[in-house]
């Protein structure tokens, strides 16, 4: 519990960094990696060599902003087995031989599948990266500004603030637990049941204190989410050069000119 609640406190510790990258308006860089997923998945689930160069963009992101890229595959350490195994099954599938390397065949299952697993690592990138230069105050007033509904917005910022509560309340409740149980490794399934529904009870009695404690702070439906920075011009350059750029690659074959010129 203690090492969740670390790797939560390192999150807000990242947003909190001075960068070139950092410190551009907020609704900049979630368009951005907006546009950047839509293209990412737009691409045919056999273009394999047009997907590779997207890579580019995360890559300066992370050079930009100082952010090391093992720290966003161990964050993610969860989610990414996850993803890749979205399409462990197309070879089996789509059998059809689409490439031949002298004697090896390879089916256009494994082009699927290979596409696939690309997708949804550029996709998890992105959005670390938008989560590790981002306040998750800051995004939440990005969002209002594009117009979500703010039910879903305050939704977003309970649910990621209460995240470290409920860990708190999990940890408290595995100490007390094992200390009733010396030796014991875990927690025994005989208790799984009374232990989860304590939790529940325990979680609703803090959420209700929380409440309660808005409440006498003045909180009537609507949060100030973070103070209203101007749109600046270098907002507005990085956001339309990124766009030129997702677009430049979505376009023109950059795998094959590359190729070309090192053939020649």
């Amino acid at each position: 519990m203690q090492k969740a609640m670390h790797e939560l406190a390192e999150m807000d510790e990242l947003a909190m960094r001075s960068s070139p990258i950092h410190e551009l308006h907020p609704l900049a860089k979630l368009i951005t990696t907006i546009i950047y997923i839509l293209i990412t998945l737009s691409y045919d689930k056999y273009n394999l060599s047009g997907l590779v160069p997207m890579l580019l963009w995360p890559i300066l992101l992370f050079t930009i902003s100082g952010i090391e890229v093992r720290i966003c595959f161990y964050k993610l350490r969860i989610v990414l087995p996850l993803v890749m195994a979205v399409g462990l099954f197309n070879p089996f599938f789509d059998r059809a031989i689409m490439l031949r390397i002298g004697p090896l065949a390879v089916s256009g299952g494994v082009f699927s599948m290979l596409t696939l697993m690309i997708k949804g690592l550029y996709c998890l990138m992105a959005s670390f990266l938008l989560m590790a230069t981002t306040p998750i105050d800051s995004l939440c007033a990005a969002l209002r500004q594009l117009h979500v509904p703010k039910i879903l917005v305050t939704l977003l910022l309970l649910t990621y603030r209460y995240v470290g509560v409920m860990t708190e309340e999990l940890a408290v409740m595995t100490d007390a637990y094992l200390l009733r149980a010396p030796g014991q490794k875990g927690i025994h399934i005989s208790a799984w049941g009374s232990f989860l529904g304590q939790l529940l009870l325990r979680s609703m009695d803090r959420a209700q204190e929380l409440y309660a404690a808005m409440l006498l702070r003045g909180y009537n439906q609507q949060f100030h989410y973070a103070e209203a920075r101007p749109f600046r011009i270098r907002d507005a350059l990085y956001l339309l050069g990124c766009i030129l750029f997702f677009l430049l690659l979505r376009t023109v074959k950059v795998a094959q000119l590359l190729g070309g010129m090192l053939v020649r």
